[in-house]
């Protein structure tokens, strides 16, 4: 079975017809409820004995590939029988140095080597170049990892977060155990487990919060809570926007789509050198950071406790 990720425009019965199965097929393989919400960046799995689309001039159809614990660019290029450029140009990579474990790569097609078995030893994922991770430290968790730290979080929403996580985590360098620990539980509790992308309330009670940024009639609604960190006011959707290359002052939806919502929550993290107290063990002040103060502790420490025994 071979995989697709969803690009902006496409519709399901399109990608049925483009890969000669039916709209039903598809959405009951990749446990589509309604098959006319599909997603930019979505994986989809194709069913067997489709005829996949093939490459311009008469080489191979393109394939994918999920990065592993272990791996690097070259040689993952090495293994398929293609270049480290062309590889970084299909999955736009500004940074070959830089891949998380989950992230899912197009492979080109056109290369006549066959994909061989993964070479042992290989350096950690980011490769010669990329993000230190500490001695012993490896970006990324896995799906069953971030169920049992919060366990109410379904398997279909903890594969669909799961890659913007893990690029968020090696961005962030949360890479050790304690850094993985302290950044989930805060999430866990911020965000009720990752149900909760944008605050409930409606955001009235931040208007004419100063502090915040907010400073025109309209922020405080405007600039509510956002995101698995629940990002709030003008000036931090500003910040957190000028790090990212992301217009979200003038377009604050975008900060609870998960391709950006985690990246901000990566980016808070590391504004506020919040690896530094993860490292330390000192989870009250990683608290302080993020809340203000230790509103939730208890519970934000329940996460705490479980998260460190999961990793």
């Amino acid at each position: 079975m071979t995989t697709y990720s969803v690009r902006r425009g496409d519709t399901l019965s399109a990608l049925a017809q483009r890969f000669k199965t039916s709209v039903s097929s598809l959405a009951k393989t990749n446990g589509i409820s309604n098959p006319n919400l599909i997603y930019a960046g979505q994986q989809l799995r194709i069913p067997d004995g489709f005829d996949a689309p093939r490459a311009s001039g008469g080489g191979r159809a393109a394939s994918s590939y999920t990065v592993k614990s272990g791996d690097t660019l070259s040689g993952i290029a090495g293994r398929h029988g293609t270049s480290v450029g062309a590889l970084a140009k299909a999955n736009n990579i500004s940074n070959p140095n830089l891949i998380y474990v989950g992230q899912r790569l197009t492979i080109p097609g056109g290369g006549g080597a066959s994909p061989t078995r993964p070479t042992p030893n290989q350096p950690p994922v980011g490769g010669v170049g990329g993000p230190k991770p500490p001695t012993g430290g490896s970006a990324g968790v896995t799906v069953q990892q971030l169920r049992a730290v919060m366990p109410n979080l379904s398997q279909a929403k903890a594969e669909q977060y799961l890659p913007h996580l893990n690029r968020a985590m090696a961005e962030a360098n949360i890479t050790t155990p304690k850094r993985k620990a302290a950044f989930l539980a805060q999430l866990a509790h911020e965000s009720g487990q990752l149900r909760y992308m944008e605050e409930i309330a409606s955001g009235a009670a931040y208007e004419g919060r100063r502090d915040l940024g907010n400073t025109q009639p309209g922020d405080g609604v405007r600039y509510k809570g956002r995101g698995p960190i629940q990002l709030t006011g003008r000036a931090n959707y500003r910040a957190a926007g000028r790090a990212l290359g992301i217009d979200l002052e003038g377009n604050p939806q975008r900060a609870k789509d998960p391709d950006v919502a985690f990246r901000i929550a990566g980016w808070y993290w590391s504004s506020r050198n919040l690896n530094t107290y993860a490292d330390a063990g000192n989870f009250r002040e990683v608290t302080r950071r993020i809340n203000g103060g230790y509103n939730g502790m208890a519970d934000r420490e329940m996460y705490y406790r479980r998260a460190l025994n999961v990793f």
